[in-house]
């Protein structure tokens, strides 16, 4: 098939490269500019966008899609389909419009629940049992979309956000893949989603990210795996220096263990919540760089049981 993808982080690296060894002809890639990133803040392609050249794919990174020239463009491809995965731009209707099968968009959660910008993240922190990916048609709504196909992908105990994640992308694009033969073939039907279970996965922001330790230990535990590894959630405490922000970056929660909430309880890096206790596995501390496990981090920060966590 003729193929337009459109698609800007690593998660949609596995699904481009699956359907270019699949023998699809991919008319174009669309990605967002280059970002700022790293020590020296020098513009970096996005991971679609290096991909995308390595396999010697036309780039386009359009600023909107909402000018009569950006619709004009898309319309040359003469695409069958566009294949979207976290893109970062809004489609408009009119590109809806274009490709002769619509557009299919690879979601990473099992629709309708955690409709939005951050489903793997709220997964992981309301504590769903599993997750997944799933083959919508995109319409003018958000994510409202009917769904051809889905995936599942179950959440284990400690699992982190960057975890699911990980094993999203490759499930993801061996779904997307078997998807696009069966339109090929005109076996792909799609189911409207239920009206029940709409669930939003708001954007992540950095101010929900410093961890209460008032909230039940189960709770703490999945906020601190589900901000991992970014924006990661976080504390302060006196290191020698006044404070200091240390992330936490995976945490389960310790059975028997109660105390103070933000109280360190032992040499294992056991931490009291407003009911229960969680053990801290792995923290950065910032400017650090590297990770150190909960043992690691109190003999290098030379913090005895009865420190405090704010």
């Amino acid at each position: 098939m003729r193929v337009v993808f459109m698609g800007t982080p690593d998660f949609a690296v596995p699904t481009l490269a699956r359907l270019h060894a699949d023998g699809h002809t991919i008319a174009a890639v669309y990605t967002r500019a280059p970002a700022k990133a790293g020590r020296g803040m020098s513009l970096r392609p996005s991971p679609v966008h290096a991909r995308a050249e390595a396999l010697g794919l036309p780039v386009l990174m359009p600023a909107t899609l909402r000018s009569d020239e950006a619709a004009e463009t898309f319309a040359g491809h003469g695409a069958d389909v566009a294949v979207v995965v976290a893109y970062g731009m809004l489609l408009p209707q009119r590109i809806l419009d274009l490709p002769r099968h619509g557009c299919l968009n690879l979601h990473g959660s099992l629709l309708p629940r955690w409709r939005g910008a951050a489903p793997i993240q709220r997964a992981v922190m309301a504590g769903d049992a599993e997750s997944g990916v799933g083959v919508m048609r995109m319409e003018a709504g958000l994510d409202t979309g009917p769904v051809a196909m889905e995936a599942r992908v179950p959440i284990a105990e400690g699992m982190t956000a960057g975890e699911l994640h990980d094993a999203l992308m490759p499930a993801g694009a061996d779904l997307m893949g078997r998807a696009l033969a069966r339109l090929d073939a005109e076996d792909l039907r799609f189911t409207p989603q239920a009206a029940e279970g709409v669930v939003y996965a708001n954007k992540i922001t950095n101010a929900e990210a410093r961890i209460d330790w008032s909230r039940p230990a189960a709770e703490v535990a999945r906020h601190v795996n589900g901000l991992s590894p970014f924006p990661g959630a976080y504390f302060e405490a006196d290191l020698g220096k006044g404070g200091e922000r240390v992330k936490v970056l995976r945490a389960l929660t310790a059975e028997g263990f109660s105390g103070v909430p933000g109280t360190l309880l032992d040499a294992a890096c056991t931490v009291g919540c407003g009911t229960g206790a969680v053990r801290l596995l792995e923290l950065r501390r910032a400017g650090k760089g590297g990770r150190a496990s909960g043992e690691e981090f109190l003999r290098g920060a030379r913090l005895a049981p009865g420190a405090t966590f704010a």
